[in-house]
């Protein structure tokens, strides 16, 4: 099927089991501790053997030799895989990284050799035997030094152009009554996600099957196949549950690619997990950024020029962190300026975390906002909402398909009790600690992606639902489920949903804030080809059918839905692809985060006390789900806004706190009661399904609300993230 038109009334528009706030249908399995992820999977895998991966002790240099005397003989090993022993590697398509390295280093931790044997501690044991001697050389590690060395990009990744110049900038800028011209800074940062990098890989023959947590199992089957030179089609992924990924697990990384190696090497299945202290190091990471932010306007906050500059590092041939892609549609203004330059740094891989570029780029954007409307002095929500616009700001010709970004600003506004906030800071107190409130907008591309799916009609009546789309936590089982009980006009508990196998039709996977509203057009066309199947079956016209409470009506005829399947099981599949559309139109989902703080007047300790974000992306399918998505990307905010950084040692070339000990995310204790108000709307452009997706919107521009309220609370404006009590501590005295 393909999706070349806006949409028009259509089955999913009933809303009988589409929008409601359903449970997880795959919830007790997870609670209950029966749902197994990719290295539980000992109910498919029998006797097998442990790998343990060795992560690389300098951050650039050469091997000079690895003695494997000792390892070799220690208790229960199987195998030593080393990049020489391995044989030809390639890396894969998306990321640069070379999964097993050898005899060059690229960045420390980097897996140089997996140990192999019959327990997890042995094989542990075994690679603290290993003797590694190295040539070091010289690294780049610092983004600051490195800054002027950056290369300047035409186009990021991710796809929006890196460098853009509309109008006169320089002239509209230096002419504005009123300016802003400031530097932000964001750090490193690591998923931190529940469940490590972990793979069981089995080979049979020459093919390679792997329970894996890659959360594109596309991407996954291609990358594999391309670093060990084998056959796609011999590959078959398998990620029935994912423990978290927020872009960390996007496709293979040095889990799958050990497991595979040693499971070869060995004859028989390995399990290989990373240890925690490896992964920051060893796989991908959210790259620091450097912002340069400056806007100009008019005395009545006019934007009339607004420039965004970023600069970021990379392994070579690595990719940019696109911070300047949410500026280019955010704010009207005629004159803009945007740019971005990415230096070559001996780390690992910066990549994708969620809702890379708007994420980092809202950071620095929305204190810049606030900055500018205190110059102003105009509120910052009525500054904001002055500067909407309902046209890409570059492309004045394309509109948005849908923007409730005022909407949201006032909604929130309101519910958040705005008007109580003093423009003046520091003045509100409530003994020792000092009261501020914050508020950010948030802008996340609403991309759609080609998708397939399978579905099956039994002659008991149940759907099953079969597509390689992952469950990331995200709760993609329930509304995959709730897309076909709709279509077919059943109840949820008549619907079997399969996701996760590789074997089954492609999906996009879950990234990038685009699987919900794929996946589940990809389910809406299979269920039209079943529909028809079944109208088909029963001797009726498809265009008269109804399918409603398990039966099929069609005139004064009503059948039960299982009578079209007496004769045999009916299956049918299809694929959603998509016209020009999101070409014709910008489609994105915005919203805004408003957030109240106290900091300690004697302390700087800070105490996030209220949160709210208001939504708007399209058609909410499950409303319980979304929210849930959006109060943990909530949570992610606070955790860059106040504690998350990854340290780098610039001498040695590495993160320091590789681990949840030192690198700090928000706890329970750390997070307030969180409101979400999901403004409800149908984007007709999307798809059928007239959905967009939610998971990632919810972190954009929260990191700014909290710094935007600390400042409101301290009259102390900390433009280098994160807001730690150390930046604040020196000037809180100042305060009367």
């Amino acid at each position: 099927m393909k999706f070349e038109t806006p949409a028009g009334i259509n089955p999913i528009d009933q809303l009988k089991v589409i929008g409601k706030p359903t449970d997880r249908i795959e919830g007790p399995l997870k609670t209950t501790g029966t749902a197994r992820y990719a290295y539980e999977r000992n109910d498919t895998v029998s006797n097998p053997a442990y790998g343990y991966v060795v992560g690389a002790g300098i951050a650039k240099g050469r091997i000079k030799a690895i003695d494997q005397t000792k390892a070799k003989a220690a208790p229960g090993v199987l195998a030593i895989v080393t990049a020489e022993s391995a044989g030809p590697l390639k890396t894969g398509k998306f990321y640069v990284d070379r999964l097993l390295a050898g005899p060059d280093i690229d960045h420390y931790h980097q897996a140089i050799a997996v140990v192999v044997a019959e327990t997890f501690e042995q094989a542990r044991a075994a690679a603290s035997l290993l003797i590694v001697s190295y040539t070091k050389t010289k690294g780049a590690y610092d983004l600051a030094a490195a800054k002027d060395s950056g290369a300047l990009l035409d186009r990021h990744q991710w796809g929006p152009l890196s460098k853009t110049n509309v109008g006169d900038f320089d002239g509209a800028f230096a002419s504005a009554p009123v300016k802003l011209d400031e530097t932000y800074t964001t750090p490193d940062q690591t998923h931190a996600m529940m469940e490590p990098h972990a793979t069981i890989a089995q080979w049979d023959g020459d093919k390679l099957t792997c329970w894996c947590c890659i959360q594109q199992l596309n991407w996954g089957a291609r990358d594999v196949a391309t670093i060990l030179g084998i056959p796609t089609e011999n590959i078959r992924l398998i990620a029935t549950y994912i423990g978290g990924g927020f872009g960390g697990k996007g496709t293979a990384l040095s889990d799958i690619i050990a497991a595979s190696l040693a499971a070869r090497a060995a004859g028989r299945p390995v399990k290989v997990a990373l240890p925690r202290p490896l992964i920051a190091n060893n796989t991908i990471h959210r790259p620091a950024t450097i912002q340069r932010i400056r806007i100009g306007a008019t005395a009545d906050g006019t934007i009339t020029a607004i420039g965004h500059e970023s600069w970021s590092g990379n392994l070579s041939g690595g990719g940019a962190e696109s911070a300047t892609a949410p500026t280019q549609l955010m704010y009207a203004g005629a004159n803009r300026f945007m740019q971005m330059r990415l230096a070559v740094l001996d780390l690992a891989e910066g990549s994708a975390m969620r809702a890379p570029g708007e994420a980092t780029g809202m950071m620095a954007l929305e204190i810049a906002m606030d900055e500018m409307a205190e110059k102003l002095s105009m509120d910052p929500v009525a500054f904001r909402i002055k500067n909407d616009s309902q046209v890409d700001p570059e492309r004045p010709n394309r509109k948005f398909s849908t923007r409730k970004l005022v909407e949201c600003l006032q909604t929130g506004a309101g519910q958040f009790g705005w008007t109580k906030r003093q423009t003046k800071p520091g003045t509100v107190r409530e003994g020792q600690w000092l009261i501020g409130l914050g508020v950010a907008s948030a802008i996340r591309g609403a991309p759609i992606m080609r998708s397939a799916a399978r579905v099956r009609l039994s002659r008991e009546g149940i759907v099953t639902v079969e597509t390689d789309m992952t469950d990331i936590g995200t709760g993609s089982y329930t509304i995959v489920g709730q897309t076909a009980a709709e279509m077919m006009g059943v109840g949820l508990d008549k619907v079997i949903v399969k996701l996760g196998d590789s074997s089954f039709p492609t999906s996009p996977g879950s990234a990038g804030q685009w699987g919900a509203a794929s996946v589940t057009s990809g389910v809406y066309a299979a269920c039209v080809k079943l529909r028809e199947a079944v109208a088909k079956a029963l001797g009726v016209s498809v265009d008269e059918a109804e399918f409603v409470g398990g039966q099929v009506r069609a005139g004064n005829r009503s059948y039960p839905l299982s009578d079209a399947a007496k004769a045999a099981e009916l299956v049918a599949q299809d694929e959603m692809t998509y016209g020009t559309l999101s070409r014709e139109y910008a489609q994105e989902s915005f919203g805004a985060h408003f957030v109240e703080v106290g900091v300690n007047s004697y302390t700087g300790e800070i105490r996030v006390r209220r949160m709210l974000a208001v939504c708007h992306a399209g058609r909410i399918l499950n409303p319980k789900a979304a929210r849930s998505q959006v109060i943990g990307a909530m949570t992610m905010g606070v955790g860059a806004a106040l504690m998350e950084e990854l340290v780098v040692d610039k001498q040695v070339g590495f993160f320091v706190n590789h681990d949840l000990a030192g690198y700090e995310v928000p706890v329970h204790a750390d997070i307030p009661h969180q409101d979400v108000i999901l403004l409800e709307d149908l984007d007709p452009t999307m798809s059928p399904m007239k959905a967009k997706g939610i998971g990632e919107l919810g972190i954009v521009g929260v990191a700014a609300a909290v710094a935007n309220a600390v400042y409101n609370a301290t009259g102390i404006r900390v433009r280098d993230y994160p807001i730690t009590l150390d930046k604040l501590i020196g000037k809180l005295s100042l305060i009367s």
